[in-house]
């Protein structure tokens, strides 16, 4: 229901302008979901223009998504911090759908010509790259953070389609990682490390200027690529329960305090040191879904990110409320 107060009526212009310029859905759509008519959604819309609000972000210190920003900022240290709205009652695929879109605008305002971008492919980031808007750059590179081959495949046409679109999207070079997941032995790791070719790769990783990935979580509403897709074996899953994780990033596994040193399978994943995600200039994490909180919040106590994207019935839940 819309309120007639004028403080009221400001903050619902502003909800109705995040949903029409951020997660570009039509008057019709808002409508239904607010349960208001089409006119009061474009009633509203010109509020908000006329008031000023509609600039490249919209704010208002007011509004819950922004308040719970602002909680997870001072509560977790996080510098930069974006909740967006979604329907609650909705399937968790139209929030991440919703998420994805919203992260593919807020890279589009970061990413400048001779970047580096560090992608770790993955259910989320793959729906970012369907979203992601129209840039041309110079001199950039797009560099994959984590092998994607297994016993059943090479992982490239997955992988590789997700870092062609954004290295066709902003006019950089791709720069693919076609190394397995894990390796069966980390002494086969450690001496592919040492091959000219990888470590070109892997020094590109660490001059990414903006790191982007999501974490991996077994027990996500939507189930992450790595633990759907053959990469990880019955006893793998054993190791893991018995060291207490609560996720991963890039194929590297974080216990539940944040710490991820002597986990064994840590030394045959073909994803950097976490310590990467602390040294970057930028680390965005995305997170949509609320199986992801415990991953999260381990994520979060071990510093592994400058900018969060997440969802609000997730960051509702992250505060507690």
């Amino acid at each position: 229901m819309m309120n007639d107060e004028p403080h009221g009526r400001l903050a619902d212009a502003i909800q109705v302008a995040r949903m029409y310029y951020y997660q570009n859905l039509n008057t019709e759509t808002i409508a239904k979901e607010l349960n208001v008519s089409r006119s009061t959604v474009s009633r509203l819309l010109s509020y908000a223009k006329e008031q000023g609000v509609v600039e490249i972000r919209i704010r208002n210190p007011h509004e819950r998504p922004q308040r719970l920003e602002q909680m997870i900022q001072e509560r977790f240290g996080v510098p930069q911090v974006q909740v967006v709205s979604v329907p609650e009652l909705a399937a968790e695929r139209e929030w991440l759908e919703r998420v994805a879109m919203f992260s593919a605008r807020y890279l589009d305002n970061l990413i400048e010509s001779q970047m580096v971008l560090g992608l770790a492919w993955g259910t989320t980031v793959s729906a970012i790259s369907r979203h992601l808007i129209p840039k041309s750059t110079i001199g950039g590179h797009i560099v994959q953070l984590n092998g994607a081959g297994n016993t059943q495949s090479t992982g490239i046409s997955y992988a590789g389609e997700i870092v062609m679109r954004f290295a066709q999207n902003y006019g950089a070079r791709p720069q693919l990682f076609p190394v397995p997941t894990f390796f069966d032995y980390p002494e086969t790791k450690a001496a592919l490390w040492r091959e000219r070719s990888i470590k070109r790769i892997l020094e590109l990783q660490t001059q990414a200027d903006v790191l982007l990935y999501s974490i991996g979580a077994v027990q996500a509403g939507i189930p992450s690529h790595v633990y759907s897709g053959e990469y990880l074996e019955a006893a793998d899953l054993r190791e893991l329960e018995v060291e207490n994780v609560a996720g991963d990033i890039a194929t590297v596994f974080f216990r539940k305090d944040g710490s991820y040193a002597d986990i064994p399978l840590n030394a045959r994943a073909s994803g950097p040191d976490l310590s990467l995600y602390k040294q970057a200039k930028r680390a965005i994490c995305v997170v949509s879904g609320l199986g992801k909180l415990y991953g999260l919040q381990a994520v979060l106590k071990g510093g592994y990110l400058t900018d969060l994207i997440v969802d609000e019935p997730t960051a509702r839940a992250l505060v507690g409320e």
